[in-house]
């Protein structure tokens, strides 16, 4: 691969320390280096370890939009809301980064430094002068930049199973089994304060949900309680109502910090109890945001990449009898015409994404199971 010059420089600028260097090596370039993520992150980079935290941040945010499924750029955005104490946009952008890296250790000492140093505590943290140990890396000139951090699939998983094929490929944990690497859990570290339970709800302001504090308190107790018996898909549900709530950010921060510990499930561990049906995510899509389902149907439009696989569900189609719903699909993997095609139907493992402004959701994938000949159940 031809390696650019300018960015190739600027980044052996920062890996070298010369940060306003680099920045002044970059900024000029801005018109020909237009929708380039790497442009976007590096600029990012620079001006964050160069002190230039406004820059940081438009370019952090530029390189976001580029490419909204690359955790690198979170962490930048993440680090510089720490930095002014804004604790609960930092840990919503952790969040997201972990949901596409798993085990991205930036991500997981991130956590801990928040959970560890909560309040004026983490006051004292940041002026201990160890922000830094959190700032996204700055990979060597020609690494692959976008899947710096990803973990790399080690090849195509497929399995031959009553009449079906389990699939997966990407880079995300295994779904056939989930890692069940849940730590140890304090249950201290989820007790409400005094404060919080004294006041559970605020007075003022504007909130999607208005809870009162009865509500307030037994749905946190409810999210706790299911967390706690590992059934996250409906632990989720209960967060999602309370941080679109006008419950107070102690108990907004706890929520987050549960969510920070959940799993991706697997087809094999998903609580299918706990499954939400397309007709229930469909009247509110915000409060299922993230949450996975499994679905029925079969795939349309399918569309191809060296890397994404991209169709239209079908949802409920699987029978060719009853049609509930169309919701895109996208996965970050390719799959062959053999893997996945418009003859069979399917069940698909994803995430839901509410799109935004419109009641319509789409998912993205983790995982597929063809079910049986066309036009059948597949049961």
């Amino acid at each position: 691969m031809k390696l650019d010059p300018i960015l190739t420089k600027a980044t052996n600028l920062i890996r070298s320390g010369k940060n306003e260097a680099a920045v002044r090596t970059l900024e000029p370039e801005v018109n020909r280096y237009h929708g380039s993520f790497r442009y976007y992150y590096l600029l990012g980079s620079a001006c964050l370890r160069a002190g230039d935290f406004g820059g940081a941040l438009t370019y952090f945010r530029l390189a976001h939009e580029t490419k909204r499924r690359e955790p690198l750029a979170l962490l930048g955005l993440a680090v510089l809301y720490l930095r002014r104490g804004e604790t609960d946009k930092a840990v919503d952008s952790y969040l997201e980064a972990q949901e596409l890296d798993g085990k991205n250790k930036i991500v997981q000492k991130a956590m801990r430094v928040i959970r560890r140093y909560s309040g004026d505590n983490f006051s004292a943290w940041l002026e201990s002068g160890r922000l830094p140990s959190l700032y996204p890396p700055v990979p060597p000139a020609g690494a692959a930049l976008p899947r710096l951090l990803a973990i790399a699939a080690a090849g195509i998983a497929a399995l031959a199973l009553a009449g079906g094929i389990l699939v997966w490929r990407g880079a995300l944990p295994n779904p056939f089994k989930a890692e069940g690497n849940r730590v140890v859990l304090d249950a201290a570290e989820f007790n409400l304060s005094r404060e919080d339970r004294s006041e559970p709800v605020q007075i003022s302001g504007s909130w999607r949900n208005i809870l009162t504090q009865k509500q307030a308190l037994d749905t946190y107790e409810k999210a706790l309680a299911l967390f706690i018996n590992r059934r996250d898909e409906a632990a989720r549900i209960n967060i999602n109502r309370l941080l679109e709530s006008n419950a107070p950010g102690g108990i907004k921060n706890k929520s987050r910090i549960m969510l920070s510990y959940m799993e991706v499930p697997g087809l094999d561990t998903f609580k299918r109890g706990d499954n939400t049906p397309y007709a229930d995510v469909i009247k509110d899509p915000a409060l299922y945001r993230g949450v996975h389902v499994i679905w029925r149907g079969m795939a349309a439009n399918i569309e191809r990449s060296a890397d994404a696989t991209s169709f239209d569900f079908l949802v409920g189609y699987d029978t060719r009898k009853t049609l509930e719903g169309i919701v895109p699909v996208t996965f970050d993997a390719a799959f062959t015409e053999s893997e996945l095609n418009d003859e069979r139907p399917l069940e698909v493992l994803g995430r839901i994404a509410p799109v935004s402004g419109e009641s319509a959701i789409r998912l993205e994938g983790i995982a597929i199971h063809l079910l049986g000949r066309p036009g059948k159940s597949g049961q």
